[in-house]
């Protein structure tokens, strides 16, 4: 474990973020399993602002990155094999929609950890529960928040600290969690 392609490819991406002075913050299952909720990912998730994003093609898109299509915001990391998915600074978690939660900027959130810079725990709970209310093809997002929930211990007193229009379904999957046997 830790030697995956979608590792090595986290590993690269961050060294090409760092090397170009691009704020970021890493995000979805790669976060999910920083801050111990371990599950299986094929890719990597980070957030980027449009100049950042600009900036990381105008370095590096064919030297190890390509766009999935042209003038798309994924990317392919071509030595990993890897797909990268960029979220975007502004833009709405899930359905796209205006919501009361966005995606932050990176230089005001991101949290460093041994890998590199991460969204920080509360931000990515909150991001991953306005998805999955938001968007019914990603409920994935409500199980992930479940997961890391029982995984790290998450308090309760955390709900307090996250947007109100996603309290009531972190506290919702809390008591589930807390409700839960052991799956030990």
């Amino acid at each position: 474990m830790g030697e995956a392609k979608v590792q090595d490819a986290l590993r690269a991406l961050v060294e090409h973020l760092e090397e170009a002075e691009i704020d970021y913050a890493i995000a979805g299952a790669m976060a999910l399993n920083a801050y111990g909720y371990h599950r299986f990912t094929s890719d990597v998730d980070v957030l980027l602002t449009a100049d950042g994003l600009a900036r990381f093609k105008a370095a590096r898109l064919g030297r190890g990155y390509l766009e999935r299509f042209p003038g798309s915001r994924g990317l392919r990391d071509t030595t990993h094999a890897v797909d990268i998915d960029v979220l975007l600074t502004g833009d709405y978690p899930g359905d796209g929609k205006p919501k009361a939660v966005r995606f932050p900027e990176p230089s005001a959130v991101a949290e460093r950890l041994d890998v590199g810079a991460f969204l920080p725990l509360r931000v990515l709970v909150e991001l991953k529960l306005a998805s999955g209310l938001s968007a019914p093809h990603r409920l994935k997002d409500l199980s992930d928040v479940l997961e890391l929930i029982r995984a790290a211990s998450l308090p309760r007193e955390l709900a307090t600290e996250l947007d109100a229009s996603v309290r009531d379904e972190y506290l919702r999957l809390w008591e589930a969690a807390a409700a839960a046997p052991d799956p030990g």
